[in-house]
């Protein structure tokens, strides 16, 4: 009963629409008009910008790693076993890909669920992180590296000996995330899909060129 009471409290707090929320507050710019729709962390970058797009996913990866770290003790588990925290942070991911407030709709779920599993499992979770960095670095997908993290998360998980429980829940959000991101795959495939610095180039052509007077110099 109390596991449950967790999940549901690690839900609602997974449900906070941080991207759509911080852009009206911020810019007052609903961000699922936008670009790709997506409050996510990314489109958030894509509409914003770097710095609101970076808080984004900060914030979005706390809404994964809070409810694990401080619900157990709220609700009296203790101590809680490592496949209680998993499920505490499942349920804050579904919270994300499926807000309370946004007629449970939401993000793709990625973001959070490195929260989650930063604070459940941080060796696996780092050096996947690292790869899937590596892949945005050389491909430029956005969409590439979620989905490379979440298919390696297991992979890493089970070499490094993790529980089969949490194995088990790992591989059915990397399930999740990977058909969140179906449209994204689809488009890399057809050669359509944008790249992190195809983005940031766009920024640059906008940002207006000084205005120097003739003659002048350092």
């Amino acid at each position: 009963m109390r596991l449950l009471i967790a999940m549901f409290l690690a839900y609602l707090i997974g449900s906070i629409p941080t991207g759509l929320w911080l852009g009206r507050l911020a810019k007052g710019v609903d961000v699922r008009t936008q670009g790709s729709g997506n409050i996510g962390a990314t489109n958030v970058f894509r509409v914003l910008g770097a710095k609101l797009g970076v808080t984004v996913l900060v914030l979005d990866a706390f809404k994964g790693a809070l409810p694990v770290i401080i619900l157990p003790a709220v609700v009296g588990i203790r101590p809680p076993t490592a496949f209680q925290d998993v499920m505490i942070g499942f349920a804050a991911i579904l919270g994300h890909v499926f807000s309370l407030f946004l007629d449970f709709r939401g993000g793709k779920g990625v973001a959070t669920a490195l929260g989650v599993f930063l604070a459940v499992s941080p060796s696996p979770t780092l050096i996947t992180l690292l790869l899937a960095i590596i892949v945005l670095a050389r491909w430029g997908y956005v969409s590439a590296m979620s989905c490379t993290g979440a298919v390696l998360l297991p992979v890493m998980m089970f070499l490094m000996g993790e529980n089969v429980l949490i194995l088990s829940v790992t591989i059915v959000l990397a399930l999740v995330i990977i058909i969140r991101h179906r449209a994204n795959l689809l488009r890399i495939l057809k050669g359509n899909e944008s790249r992190i610095w195809d983005h940031m180039r766009h920024k640059a052509d906008e940002m207006p060129i000084p205005h120097t007077t003739a003659g002048g110099g350092a």
